[in-house]
């Protein structure tokens, strides 16, 4: 659990700075810098730290460039532990409407638990907006014509995702029964995506996807649709070096799982020409910092230094 209310001192200052950030009021500071009273102290109250995740993650390394890169994190810190402890760490400022800034990604429960918001990069040190893909292994068009167009067809909107993603978490994670559950809840659809599709009798089909909740969750549903059109469909967790190897060399069929242009983009570049792009099954994944939607904070370079 992080603890990043650094002393009394902090706290007994923050109920001045929510009033100002949750009214959208501004005060001049007495020392006549020009600098809001809001924005000054709300970086104070934060103790100058972004409550990050796993020490490891490819987010935990931008998180770093970010504060290299801005003036506004100048002397901040950032707090490693796990996932599931800045998700505690969130839930905890915002049930008492206190200041955090997270790491944060989309799509993720987060947004559809929480009313949170992006802070814009204008540095761009998080990247653009991203899409997860989907890549097939050359000639299944042909080897698996009903399988080619269901897999071409998938697409959530991001909303919609996050709905169901926040369904899994308060499911404990049982992606196989909220897939299962989102599939007999939008029969429309599933129909928009196996209409005039030829069933088959058994035919195999081995779909590759990363450990991510995001990716099991679409992997799980794709598993059931391809299902009720008669194929036996196997799971393979791997890590994404060997999901591109996989469907490259043709030993797996297809995966939901690639994000594009950046978080993956090494590896498609790697293996480009070896596999099939059916185009993004969801739209607008991201990754950067985010904080709650009471805080007046729009952008990164909202923040200050610490001194």
């Amino acid at each position: 659990m992080f603890n990043w209310r650094k002393n009394l001192g902090i706290i007994a200052g923050l109920s001045l700075s929510l009033v100002a950030a949750g009214c959208g009021t501004e005060e001049s500071n007495d020392s006549g810098n020009g600098q809001t009273e809001d924005t000054s102290n709300v970086s104070e109250e934060m103790g100058y730290q972004i409550t990050g995740i796993e020490p490891g993650a490819g987010q935990t390394q931008t998180n770093e460039k970010a504060i290299a890169e801005y003036e506004s994190l100048a002397g901040w810190e950032q707090e490693t532990s796990s996932a599931a402890a800045m998700l505690t760490a969130l839930g905890d400022a915002i049930e008492n409407e206190e200041p955090i800034i997270v790491a944060a990604w989309s799509p993720h429960y987060m947004f559809a638990k929480y009313d949170i918001k992006y802070l814009e990069d204008p540095e761009l040190i998080f990247g653009e907006e991203e899409h997860i893909t989907t890549i097939v292994r050359q000639g299944l068009k042909e080897d698996m014509p009903s399988a080619y167009t269901i897999l071409d067809r998938l697409h959530w909107e991001l909303p919609v995702f996050q709905e169901a993603l926040l369904e899994a978490q308060e499911m404990d994670f049982d992606f196989e029964k909220v897939a299962q559950e989102w599939v007999d809840e939008n029969p429309e659809k599933v129909t928009e995506w196996t209409e005039g599709v030829e069933p088959v009798d058994g035919t195999s089909i081995d779909l590759v996807l990363t450990s991510w909740d995001a990716e099991t969750f679409s992997t799980n549903v794709a598993k059931i649709v391809l299902e009720q059109q008669g194929f036996d469909v196997m799971l393979t967790p791997v890590d994404p070096s060997i999901m591109f190897s996989a469907i490259a060399s043709g030993d797996s069929d297809a995966t939901l799982s690639p994000w594009m242009p950046a978080t993956h983009g090494a590896l498609y570049e790697e293996y480009d020409g070896q596999f099939e792009d059916l185009g993004p099954n969801l739209e607008g994944a991201r990754i950067g910092l985010a904080v709650p939607s009471y805080m007046d904070i729009d952008s990164i370079e909202d923040l200050e230094p610490a001194e």
